[in-house]
């Protein structure tokens, strides 16, 4: 390996995006973040867009950034959320601004589709996915329904990450990981299912070639060259789903943990060798989604942050002028196990207030109603940590080993409370880091394609050694977390 690396993450969230410069030197990863920019949904006509052109204006303003500085960057990655995507025509040209997951037009469409087109059972037993009404299935169905003019004239669909690297590139495929979440892959044959695609009006090749993370997209077109003043610098289609690239950055040292991508959305689970499709899992809606080196992440989507973040967004002023962890310390003072809500319920996933809406279901659970930012922000915590409680005795079902320990990762890590609430909890090992696992595996499967790095657990050991974490344990009274916990189960029954 050289003394010094460079490589470039574009990593979008849902909220916010940035580009981060990572380091490769003397066997350690070093992150600087570039630029940092929101990513808006924008509303209009009914319906919920992302904004394309701006992320792209953001990849090549941090792009130029970098090459004003004169660094010579090895390669590009680029990860994004899951199951969106960009229609092209066959003059090469985007049609429209990608519709978001949060758009209404599905909130129905995956009822309909299960009930009159493709069963339940049989979507499952193709792709083993767990079922949410944004999934990108249903979202091409509703599309297929209302008529939509993008869809009838597309000569490509590209999920964004693909999409953003077309921009790049010219060069369109179909990456693994976030083809995965889109509920039409079979991870068994590891390509789009022919049966899905038919049942929506859709051919396989309307779609990139299938490719696994770590394979070189091709080089900066002519133009994205002149543009930012760098070369004919390789774009590597990493693990193109944000989740898929932080939990290929899991800094375990063996495989007796569980992880939880921790940040608008909680994801937590496992990482298995095959696919994991049976009665229970579909019973549970568990999903199978793509991983690095041939590994299936079978996982659950929690909603996570999410409910603390559009709180904050309604609170006044002079609270949202507090900084996280004072209030969330503020949290701390009232009195626990107040109110517990199922952040899974369907009334919390886009409602027009959020405090409005957690109020209205501890009304109708008849628990005290929580009126404080305090108040609220405990019932949030407490009732994420009894959720992940729930979900990791089921993944204990699942796993071949026994699980004693949970890493935490992405931003959530950071919420020191929360993290001891999960260790509680749960009864295990809590190590919280890094915030930022996305982006470090971003890096490193870009370093994996340039022939630094091996396998998978040579990047962790590599991502061990450069970050530190922080240990939680269970110190609370463990009955405490018994009582609530059966409490939870029979709110949420």
């Amino acid at each position: 390996m050289e003394s010094n690396k460079y490589f470039f993450a574009v990593d979008l969230g849902a909220t916010s995006g940035r580009t981060i410069l990572g380091t490769l030197k003397e066997g350690r990863v070093e992150l600087e973040e570039v630029t940092r920019f929101p990513n808006n949904l924008i509303q209009q006509g009914g319906h919920f867009y992302w904004d394309i052109y701006a992320l792209y204006f953001e990849m090549i303003r941090g792009l130029k950034t970098v090459a004003q500085r004169q660094v010579k960057i090895t390669s590009i990655g680029i990860d994004t959320w899951g199951v969106d995507f960009v229609m092209i025509g066959d003059d090469g040209a985007i049609l429209r601004n990608p519709r978001a997951y949060r758009d209404t037009i599905t909130f129905e469409a995956m009822d309909d589709y299960l009930q009159h087109v493709v069963t339940k059972e049989d979507v499952y037993g193709i792709t083993g996915i767990q079922f949410m009404y944004f999934n990108s299935l249903f979202q091409l169905y509703a599309m297929r329904k209302e008529g939509n003019s993008a869809l009838a004239h597309a000569a490509k669909i590209l999920f964004v990450p693909d999409a953003l690297g077309w921009m790049l590139t010219g060069k369109e495929v179909c990456e693994y990981t976030i083809a995965s979440t889109s509920q039409l892959l079979n991870p068994r044959t590891k390509q789009l299912d022919e049966r899905l695609l038919n049942s929506i009006g859709l051919k396989r090749d309307l779609f990139g070639q299938m490719v696994q993370p770590g394979t070189c997209i091709g080089t900066l077109s002519q133009e994205v060259q002149r543009m930012t003043g760098l070369g004919a610098v390789p774009v590597i289609a990493v693990a193109g789903h944000d989740t898929a690239s932080a939990v290929a950055a899991v800094p375990a040292r063996n495989e007796r943990f569980a992880y939880l991508s921790s940040g608008t959305w909680s994801l937590m689970g496992i990482e298995t060798k095959e696919a994991v499709i049976n009665d229970r899992s579909y019973e549970l809606n568990f999903t199978n989604e793509g991983g690095v080196d041939g590994t299936t992440r079978f996982l659950k989507n929690i909603c996570g942050m999410w409910l603390y973040e559009r709180c904050r967004k309604e609170w006044p002023e002079e609270v949202q002028r507090m900084s996280h962890p004072e209030l969330q310390g503020s949290a701390m003072t009232v009195e626990p196990f107040r109110s517990i809500i199922n952040p899974d319920d369907p009334v919390f996933a886009n409602p027009a207030s959020m405090i409005g809406a957690i109020r209205q279901y501890c009304q109708d659970t008849q628990q005290t109603v929580p009126q404080t930012p305090s108040e609220i922000c405990r019932c949030i915590f407490e009732s994420l940590a009894l959720r992940y409680r729930q979900v990791f005795g089921w993944l204990r079902e699942f796993s071949d080993d026994d699980l004693d320990v949970l890493h935490i990762i992405g931003g959530g890590s950071l919420n020191k409370f929360l993290n001891q609430f999960t260790a509680d909890a749960l009864g295990v090992k809590v190590l919280a880091g890094p915030q930022e696992c996305t982006a470090l595996g971003n890096i490193m499967l870009q370093a994996k394609a340039s022939g630094d790095v091996g396998d998978i657990w040579q990047m962790r050991r590599m991502i061990a050694d450069s970050v530190e974490m922080e240990s939680f344990m269970p110190v609370a009274d463990r009955s405490l977390w018994d009582r609530a916990f059966a409490r939870y189960l029979e709110i949420c029954r």
